[in-house]
């Protein structure tokens, strides 16, 4: 499985951690976060990887920054994507099994790493459950299809 990685500055010590935790599991891990300390907007990071989720360049992928809010927002802006915010493992867990998340996204901040490490292996080993929730899925996909978002 290819996962893909993004982050700010905040999140460089972390995301540095997670793709070796990742690694060391037998994970493909693309980086494509800073990995410098200077401030570096979330947004860029945030919407490149969730291209490459989108376009299956990446099978899923992980977003680190100071509370993993704004990131992900700015994944959830690209089309086919669904990233949620998740504080522990259970949200993670049902994210996938429920919403079918094909990105998390955490906050260096917010969470340590040991907590970190237990959101991601929650989501990565959690199946999409399909039956009533992929209608809920279809109507998150219809509301996608109703905007007119542009290409960047």
């Amino acid at each position: 499985m290819k996962l893909v990685i993004g982050n700010d500055h905040v999140a460089l010590e972390m995301k540095y951690e997670i793709m070796a935790y990742l690694q060391e599991k037998g994970y493909e891990v693309l980086n494509i976060g800073t990995d410098s300390p200077d401030r570096f907007d979330y947004p860029v990071s945030g919407y490149r990887a969730a291209k490459m989720v989108a376009s299956g360049e990446a099978d899923g992928g992980i977003l680190i920054c100071g509370t993993g809010v704004g990131i992900s927002l700015s994944a959830n802006k690209v089309r086919g994507i669904r990233c949620c915010v998740c504080s522990e493992p259970y949200s993670a867990r049902l994210s996938k099994q429920h919403n079918n998340t094909n990105m998390i996204a955490f906050g260096a901040r917010v969470v340590g790493i040991e907590l970190a490490k237990m959101i991601v292996d929650a989501w990565l080993e959690a199946e999409f459950e399909g039956g009533r929730h992929q209608r809920r899925i279809d109507m998150i996909r219809e509301i996608e299809e109703t905007q007119n978002l542009t290409e960047r």
